[in-house]
């Protein structure tokens, strides 16, 4: 009976902790942001630059600056190409979809026509219905594709507003960068043995690996899942020679990533766009390649998360559904770490 109590203090204890550290981890984010970004950049960077310094037998402050410049060239230089590359096919996707609109209204008002003429037997009030329905929607999407440009710009124009925080951002990630990656390589020793002088603690050393290990294995496992959606939907993409295939693309593999509405804000509307243009073959078969692609993710997820996590598929999926169903996206994060920090802890004999 004590082994219980003495267990059920335990978890308690765990889960308490576990969700004040979220919270208020989270919650500093907007504060500390670039100083956790910088250790994870520091941590990337740690072996390119000792191989500079081992290689060529410079310094480590001048291999730490030519590292962290490289990899900060390099990542900025993509996310501009991203951004502006989604942007401008977003504009001239929208703009597309409200010139299609404008030229097949009436030709939408014609199918309902049809449909009234052959369907006698039902109800003229429902078909009314429907119709009426069906034209304040098309009106709706019209409102909004006609706006859309200018929501974006307008949205941009917001952004302008966070361009002081988000450059003091880049520049003090990219100071403390290199100063983390400095410090590692001119010490010479991960940062797991620091912790280990400082702290004369094996228990929190061997609590810090497993967390590591777990924490580099969830995002490369999710990483791995976003590729695989990518891959799939280009190649589909390309086969079918649908427009925009590669930020189409890029944009399904990102959504993927929300809950319920992922993939569908891509998928759907080409679909219904097919159809509505007589083009039967393609909308079939996008049908087919988003049900691929559903299909593969259901079953490759919970392999891939649980075999690199080293938890019970099950684990992984309730994890997945409660939160989900309790807060969205952060929900998920939040069971998902809970899973995580409790299997490590069990690993090393605290839990």
């Amino acid at each position: 009976m004590s082994q219980i109590v003495n267990k059920t203090n335990k978890l308690l204890l765990f889960f308490i902790v576990y969700t004040l550290t979220f919270i208020l981890f989270f919650k500093t984010l907007p504060y500390t942001l670039p100083f956790v970004l910088a250790l994870i950049f520091a941590y990337i960077l740690r072996k390119p630059t000792r191989y500079l310094v081992n290689t060529f037998k410079i310094k480590a402050a001048l291999a730490s600056i030519l590292t962290t410049l490289v990899f900060f060239t390099v990542i900025l230089s993509l996310l501009s190409l991203t951004v502006s590359s989604i942007i401008r096919e977003m504009i001239t996707l929208t703009k597309g979809i409200q010139t299609y609109i404008d030229s097949n209204y009436y030709n939408i008002l014609d199918i309902f026509s049809k449909l009234q003429n052959n369907f006698n037997d039902i109800d003229p009030y429902i078909l009314n219905t429907a119709k009426n329905y069906f034209l304040n929607s098309i009106s709706g999407i019209l409102n909004s594709t006609v706006n859309i440009g200018t929501s974006i710009v307008g949205y941009l124009i917001n952004i302008l507003a966070y361009i002081p925080y988000i450059c003091m951002v880049i520049v003090f990630t990219l100071l403390a960068t290199y100063f983390f990656t400095k410090k590692i390589v001119t010490h010479n020793v991960p940062f797991a043995s620091t912790i280990k002088e400082n702290n004369n603690s094996d228990k929190f050393l061997e609590i810090f690996n497993h967390g590591k290990k777990m924490l580099v294995s969830y995002i490369g496992s999710y990483g791995i899942i976003i590729l695989i959606t990518f891959l799939i939907t280009l190649v589909g993409f390309l086969i079918l020679k649908v427009n925009y295939a590669l930020i189409l693309s890029i944009l399904c593999a990102l959504f993927d990533l929300l809950p319920v509405l992922g993939m569908p804000l891509i998928y759907f509307p080409l679909i219904i766009y097919n159809l509505i243009i007589k083009n039967y073959f393609i909308a079939i078969a996008l049908l087919i390649l988003y049900l691929i692609v559903f299909i593969t993710r259901q079953i490759v997820e919970p392999k891939i998360v649980s075999s690199s996590l080293g938890i019970d598929p099950v684990a992984v999926l309730a994890a997945t559904f409660i939160g989900l169903k309790a807060n969205g996206v952060t929900g998920l994060i939040f069971c998902m770490f809970l899973v995580v920090f409790y299997n490590v802890f069990k690993r090393v004999d605290i839990l």
